[in-house]
């Protein structure tokens, strides 16, 4: 969530948010307010971002009261559309602190978008296990291939962070065909931040809203105590533990990966690479070996085989406020440039990120800068449920006490932060501009008393890098462009956007 601050805007200083009292002075004066948003026409759920320019003499106060005639708005002026059936004009006003009846107005158009079927619901809530927090979720159908013989999934983690599609074997009621090379069943080792995840590829039909993925490896998870058993070379990659055996451990039915990368290991898992590297394993009864895979039978993100809008993903949440909020409903909308609800243009900036064609080791980062330091191990990743960066000696935030010891509790709460990203090349050079983006945080002690399940300023240590995780999606448009495709009239990727 964007944090009240200030922006350049046509010479004037624009404070956005509700600050300041009303009234005047005698030396000072408002004579005018103006508003433009940008899109001026968007579909349901979607959002605009408004600014708003106050005009005055002497030393007025330049903020603004945020006012929707539907829909929300935040006090940054990120306005999110209602759910609507037919054609409709909202009006947007932004009304003087200073003198209350001195305001301007815009117009929003907000057309329907039951016509879409590049649009999938998310939800944040609670999970199916009932004790999540920050963790966005959609809807997927799996189909044995070929038949009409399907299951739909509810709470399937969306996560740009990873690639690919991931389903608990125990939610699958429908026998998907295994995967197999010369003769053997294919299983995975993918290693996430806190633990990893095991279990056979299988190939399914899978169907997104109104998009199709046809015949494509997915990962079935499974836990410890099933066959095949989990591989020490996959296990001792992390102290975290096997978190594919129920949804209470994951946190979800599934995770739906949608990052920047064609398949979840691309090339270093194919006989390109000098060593077999511990994600894909042949296994015989209990015995499991390491093993090259082609491109074809890896895991892909399903985005890459749809028929249309299969070069990336945008992400719309609407903002939440600080303290946090029950729950939250946006979108998932694939491909950028190809349908008139995922323009780029939604964007304020592009960051450029290395595809791992160059000398860099940082593929898929980019540079933040805190404090004066470069951290070009960075990245946003929706799959991350809070933002996680560094640690208590280079920040001086102190971690909570006791059994939230993983979570930031900052002394002063709410704490405003701020930082910078940028993009970089193949050879880890900062490429594109260093954009600002300021960032709060709150107790998260404090925080979780609320029983919410959607967080903007929940944060917590991430060494040497920034994880900008779901709350940073709050009140955005995210996108996520794939490597080595094109956005019609845009960059190729893999980028982010927001």
């Amino acid at each position: 969530m964007r944090k009240l601050g200030l922006l350049i805007l046509m010479g004037n200083v624009v404070w956005f948010g509700a600050c300041g009292g009303n009234g005047g002075t005698a030396s000072s004066t408002v004579t005018g307010v103006s508003v433009s948003c940008s899109p001026s026409t968007i579909t349901s759920g979607q959002m605009s971002q408004c600014l708003a320019t106050v005009s005055g003499t002497g030393n007025f106060n330049p903020a603004v009261e945020w006012g929707a005639s539907a829909g929300t708005i935040s006090t940054s002026g990120t306005f999110t559309a209602p759910v609507v059936s037919s054609q409709t004009s909202v009006t947007i006003t932004a009304d003087s602190v200073q003198f209350g009846n001195i305001s301007g107005t815009a117009t929003v158009t907000v057309n329907p978008t039951t016509s879409a079927g590049n649009v999938a619901p998310l939800v944040v809530d609670a999970g199916p296990d009932g004790q999540e927090v920050n963790i966005a979720y959609t809807t997927v159908t799996v189909c044995v291939p070929g038949t009409q013989q399907c299951q739909t999934i509810d709470h399937v983690q969306v996560d740009t962070g990873s690639e690919g599609l991931r389903l608990l074997s125990s939610v699958l009621t429908i026998p998907l065909p295994p995967e197999n090379i010369s003769g053997q069943s294919l299983d995975e080792c993918l290693v996430f931040a806190d633990g990893f995840v095991w279990g056979p590829v299988a190939t399914a039909d899978v169907t997104i809203a109104g998009e199709t993925a046809s015949a494509v490896p997915v990962h079935m998870l499974i836990p410890s105590t099933t066959a095949p058993p989990v591989p020490s070379s996959c296990s001792s990659q992390t102290s975290g533990g096997n978190e594919g055996g129920s949804a209470s451990t994951l946190g979800a039915n599934g995770i739906i990966g949608v990052g920047p990368f064609q398949q979840d290991c691309g090339l270093a898992c194919t006989s390109l690479n000098s060593q077999i590297p511990d994600v894909y394993y042949t296994c015989s009864g209990s015995n499991c070996n390491p093993t090259f895979v082609p491109l074809a039978g890896q895991v892909p993100n399903p985005v890459i085989a749809f028929n249309t809008d299969d070069n990336g993903v945008l992400i719309q949440l609407p903002s939440v406020p600080n303290g946090g909020s029950p729950g939250a409903n946006g979108s998932l909308i694939f491909g950028i440039n190809t349908q008139s609800n995922n323009n780029l243009s939604l964007a304020a900036n592009t960051y450029t990120i290395p595809d791992g064609n160059g000398s860099t080791n940082n593929i898929g980062d980019f540079i933040t800068t805190f404090n004066g330091h470069t951290y070009p191990q960075s990245f946003i990743d929706s799959g991350s449920n809070g933002l996680f960066f560094l640690d208590s000696n280079t920040t001086g935030i102190p971690t909570c006490p006791g059994q939230n010891s993983g979570w930031y509790c900052p002394n002063n709460s709410p704490d405003n932060l701020s930082a910078s990203n940028q993009g970089q090349d193949n050879n880890g050079n900062p490429a594109g501009n260093n954009v600002p983006v300021n960032f709060t945080i709150e107790n998260a002690n404090n925080l979780f008393t609320n029983n919410d399940t959607a967080y903007s300023t929940l944060s917590g240590p991430f060494s040497g890098a920034f994880d900008w995780g779901l709350p940073f999606f709050y009140g955005k448009n995210v996108f996520t462009g794939i490597d080595g495709l094109t956005t019609p009239n845009g960059p190729t990727g893999p980028y982010f956007a927001y």
